[in-house]
């Protein structure tokens, strides 16, 4: 096994989601870091949510680039996990520079980008004629990533029905179009990514256990960079030399308050808004020392609160609660989530975006619960009215 801090790795051809473009993805060395791995056109990732750029300076990203470098020149299934903007993505693409499979194709689907009713065509592909619209036969992001590796972006929001599908997929080495009769063989390497806990989506239901256990093989968990603080002011540099120099700036530097304010911010965002408040700031600051009132930070770092007690919580809903389980209705589970779920739409009034986040779960999960329990907009009053 060589050195993590010595190793220096090739450039991977590399595919995006809607279009298939090579030299996607470098490795090189950073100012304050031992290695970076970023974009080769980061300006393409500015309107998005992911990161960029990943560092291996702090102690923990040292331990990341070696379990990435230890699964990669194996073909196991593999699931990352971690907060947005963390840099799932380029851990991905880097496992398949690293593999056998480095030489052909990467595809990255983000599941929740794809509509419900369109997904299994977009993935497995659908025959001429299978729906309507389907005018020609076309291969899905499975064949296409054909004899390389497919990078399913947030696996946890996908369709139950689905799942047990791609299931198939992973044990069959094969897939079915929509509309087909005859399956495609495959040889592709699936690296799954998740914001979602996994395990606490299997209890709830909306997560297929077995598939969770064929991706669980190889897992790598990403921490969010607030838990790896030493990755954060190589980042900040790396940044601020990007900008810089697209901006014009020579020699940008941080104030030793800002490099104490970067330290101490909680960095919900992670990478993503790390490298927006250095762009950001490069953009109001009047000289190209950047200073502490040049960033818009949201707050620093809360302090942890002791823990609330057991018996304390919400009385009202627990004497609702307990009514119910004196009467024990048959189904009471499903029975209290169909009535939230309703009580929630209607406050929403019938949005289902705005119920999804009041809720907190996805679009994907709330659309499943209200078909599986018929709401909709004329009868979302049937349950919260009895």
């Amino acid at each position: 096994m060589s050195d993590p801090s010595t190793t220096r790795h090739p450039r991977a051809p590399t595919f995006q989601t809607a279009e298939f473009s090579p030299e996607d993805i470098e490795a090189k060395d950073s100012p304050g870091a031992q290695q970076i791995l970023t974009f080769s056109e980061p300006r393409s990732m500015t309107l998005s949510i992911r990161a960029s750029a990943l560092v291996f300076e702090d102690r923990i990203s040292r331990k990341l680039l070696d379990q990435i470098q230890r699964i990669a020149p194996s073909d196991a299934t593999v699931l990352i996990t971690g907060e947005t903007g963390t840099g799932k993505e380029l851990v991905a693409r880097q496992i398949h520079a690293l593999s056998r499979r480095s030489k052909e194709r990467f595809g990255a689907v983000n599941c929740t980008a794809l509509s419900e009713t369109l997904i299994e065509s977009e993935l497995f592909g659908h025959e001429r004629g299978a729906f309507t619209g389907a005018l020609e036969s076309r291969p899905g992001w499975f064949e296409t990533a054909n004899p390389g590796t497919l990078f399913l972006d947030e696996i946890g929001d996908m369709p139950l029905g689905l799942q047990a599908k791609l299931l198939r997929v992973l044990q069959e080495r094969e897939v079915v179009r929509v509309g087909a009769r005859k399956a495609t063989p495959i040889d592709v390497r699936v690296i799954a990514a998740t914001n979602v806990n996994l395990e606490d989506a299997v209890e709830a239901g909306h997560f297929r256990s077995d598939l969770y256990y064929r991706f669980n093989v190889a897992a790598i968990h990403l921490a969010a960079l607030r838990e790896r603080p030493g990755d954060i002011l190589p980042l900040a540099y790396h940044f601020l030399d990007l900008y810089g120099k697209r901006m014009g700036y020579s020699g940008a530097t941080l104030t030793p308050d800002t490099v104490q304010l970067l330290l101490s911010y909680d960095w919900p965002g992670n990478i993503r808004e790390l490298e927006n408040a250095i762009h950001r700031a490069l953009l109001i600051s009047p000289t190209a020392q950047l200073r502490p009132q040049d960033f818009r930070l949201t707050g620093l770092r809360p302090q942890p609160s002791p823990p609330a007690p057991a018996a304390t919580g919400n009385p009202i809903l627990a004497t609702a609660l307990q009514a119910l389980f004196d009467n024990a209705p048959p189904r009471l589970y499903e029975h209290i989530e169909e009535t939230v779920i309703r009580a929630a739409y209607e406050y929403c009034r019938h949005n289902q975006v705005q119920t999804a986040r009041l809720l907190d779960i996805s679009r994907n999960i709330l659309r499943h619960r209200m078909a599986q329990y018929e709401i909709t907009q004329t009868n979302s009053r049937k349950t919260t009215q009895r």
